[in-house]
C-alpha cells in the first residue's frame, strides 16, 4: 500500500486527503482524540458544551482561544464547527480585510435566516486584524449571526480590542508536555490516516523529534513526515528459501535518530530531560551563573534550550540562583528574574530564549552574596535544634482581651518614636540573645549594608 495513496474516507466520513500535511491529516475528528488541555475539556466545561451537539448545551459562545503554536487551537475550531452540522469558514488575519469578513457574516446571516444553519467564523492571528477589522465583527458576534472561533499566540488584553474580549469567551491553552507529543507522534505513525505503520522510528529518532518540536504538535509532525518521505526509498531485503529460491522479504524502513538530525538539520544534543543530562547541564548552568563565567552560564543556558528544556524549569533555577548566589549583593537581580520567569509563562519559546539570556546575563554578572541563604539555614537549624525559648513578654500581642493582665507588650518601645527608627530593646529568645545569622558581605549593595547594620545591632543591643 502506498504510505500517501490519494484520498481515504474516514469512519465519520470526512474525505481524508492523503496529499494533506501530515499534521492536518491527524487533525482529531472527535473530543477523544484530542492530546492535552484537560481543563479545558472536562465534561461541563464551555467549550465541551460548545463541542457537543445535543439541545441542552444552549447556543453556542464566541471564543478566543489562546495559546501557543502547535497546542490545538485550530483543532479545537475544527470541533466546534462539526458539532451540529455547523458550517465552516475559515480566515487569516494576515490576507482577510474587512470586506471579506463582512461578506461571510452577510452569507452567514442569510444562511440563518434561510435555512437555520449556524456558521462557525475561524479567524486564525486574529492579533494581526486591525481595531477596525475586529469591530466590524462585534455586530455578528452579538446578535449570534456567527459563532466566532478567534486563535492568537498573543495575550488577548493586548491585542483583542475590548468590546469584542468582553462578547467572548476566552480560553487559555497550556502547551504540550513532551509525553502529549510522544503519544500523537506514535498516532501519525500507526494510524491510516497518517502513515499506518509503514515507517518503523527508532525511540531515539523519536526523543530528538521532541527536543527539536517542544510543545509544538504541528513542527513534531512536520518533522515526522519529512522523515517518512525520506525513508520510503529504503532497499527490500531478500531471503532465499529452502529451494534456493529468492523471496522478497518487505521490511519496514526505519527511521534513525541520524535520519531525524538530516531532515531537520538539527544535531541532536547530548542532554536527556529526566537522566543525568537534566540534572548535569543544570547544574553547570547554576554553577557558572554562581562563578560569573556569564559565557559559560550562556552556553549551558543554549544547550538547554536547543535540547527542547522547558524553558520554565530553567526560568525557577534562575530565580533561585538570585537569592541564593546573588542575594543582597544586588538586590535587584531577584526582580529581574522573576520577572523573566513570569514573561517566560506568558510568551513562550521561541521568544522566550531572549528573557532568560537577560536573566542568566543579570544574575552571572551581579556582585555574589550567600549571606541570605546562610542567614537562613543556620536560624532554621536553631529552630530544629529547641534553641529559641518564648517570644519576649514585651514583643507578644497585645490587642485582645486579657492580654494586659498577662503584661503582654508591657514595656514595648516603639521604634519610630526613637531617633533613626531603632529602638535599644532585645528581639530575640532569652537564650538566642546575641546571636546573629545574617553576616552581610562586602560586596557590591552589601558593602552598604555591612556598614549600617554594625550600628543598628551596637543600637538595638546598648552596645
Amino acid at each position: 500500500m502506498d504510505l500517501f495513496e490519494a484520498v481515504r474516507t474516514d469512519e465519520s466520513g470526512v474525505n481524508v486527503d492523503k496529499h494533506a500535511p501530515l499534521a492536518v491529516r491527524m487533525r482529531p475528528r472527535t473530543i477523544d482524540e484530542v492530546v492535552g488541555q484537560q481543563h479545558l475539556l472536562h465534561p461541563g466545561s464551555p467549550l465541551q458544551r460548545l463541542i457537543d451537539p445535543t439541545p441542552q448545551a444552549g447556543a453556542p459562545s464566541s471564543i478566543i482561544l489562546w495559546g501557543p503554536p502547535g497546542t490545538g487551537k485550530t483543532t479545537l475550531a475544527y470541533l466546534v464547527a462539526r458539532a451540529g452540522g455547523r458550517r465552516f469558514v475559515e480566515l487569516s488575519a494576515l490576507t482577510a480585510g474587512v470586506k471579506d469578513v463582512r461578506a461571510v457574516v452577510d452569507s452567514a446571516r442569510r444562511t440563518l435566516m434561510a435555512t437555520g444553519e449556524e456558521t462557525v467564523l475561524f479567524i486564525d492571528e486574529v492579533h494581526r486584524f486591525s481595531r477596525t477589522q475586529q469591530d466590524s465583527l462585534l455586530p455578528s458576534v452579538e446578535n449570534r449571526w456567527v459563532t466566532l472561533v478567534a486563535a492568537t499566540t498573543e495575550n488577548p488584553s493586548f491585542c483583542v480590542v475590548s468590546p469584542l474580549l468582553s462578547r467572548s469567551l476566552l480560553l487559555t491553552l497550556q502547551p504540550l508536555d513532551a509525553e502529549d507529543i510522544r503519544a500523537l507522534i506514535n498516532r501519525a505513525i500507526s494510524d491510516e490516516r497518517g502513515l499506518d505503520a509503514s515507517v518503523a522510528f527508532t525511540e531515539d529518532a523519536i526523543d530528538h523529534i521532541l527536543r527539536i518540536a517542544g510543545s509544538d504538535a504541528r513542527k513534531a509532525l512536520t518533522i515526522v513526515e519529512a522523515c517518512a518521505e525520506g525513508a520510503r526509498g529504503t532497499v527490500p531485503i531478500f531471503s532465499q528459501s529452502a529451494s534456493g529460491e529468492d523471496n522478497e522479504t518487505v521490511t519496514r524502513p526505519t527511521v534513525s535518530l541520524h535520519d531525524v538530525e538530516q531532515a531537520a538539520d538539527i544535531a541532536a544534543v547530548a542532554y536527556d530531560r529526566a537522566g543525568d543530562q537534566h540534572y548535569d547541564v543544570a547544574s553547570a548552568l547554576i554553577k557558572s551563573m554562581r562563578g560569573s563565567d556569564v559565557d559559560a552560564a550562556l552556553h549551558y543556558l543554549a544547550r538547554m534550550l536547543v535540547a527542547g528544556e522547558d524553558p520554565r524549569f530553567i526560568a525557577r533555577r534562575i530565580v533561585i540562583a538570585a537569592s541564593e548566589d546573588v542575594g543582597m549583593a544586588d538586590p535587584t537581580a531577584l526582580g529581574v528574574a522573576t520577572s523573566a520567569m513570569q514573561a517566560v509563562g506568558m510568551i513562550g519559546m521561541p521568544e522566550a530564549r531572549i528573557i532568560l539570556s537577560q536573566a542568566v546575563i543579570a544574575v552571572a554578572t551581579a556582585p555574589k552574596s550567600n549571606a541570605a541563604y546562610k542567614a537562613i539555614n543556620e536560624a532554621i537549624g536553631d529552630v530544629k535544634a529547641g534553641r529559641g525559648g518564648a517570644v519576649p513578654v514585651h514583643l507578644r500581642d497585645a490587642h485582645y482581651v486579657g492580654a494586659e493582665a498577662l503584661g503582654h507588650g508591657k514595656g514595648y518601645i516603639y521604634a519610630h518614636d526613637c531617633p533613626h527608627g531603632i529602638a535599644s530593646q532585645e528581639y530575640m529568645p532569652e537564650d538566642l540573645k546575641g546571636r546573629e545569622y545574617y553576616t552581610p558581605t562586602t560586596r557590591g549593595h552589601e558593602e552598604l549594608i555591612t556598614r549600617r547594620l554594625a550600628n543598628v545591632r551596637s543600637i538595638i543591643h546598648q552596645r
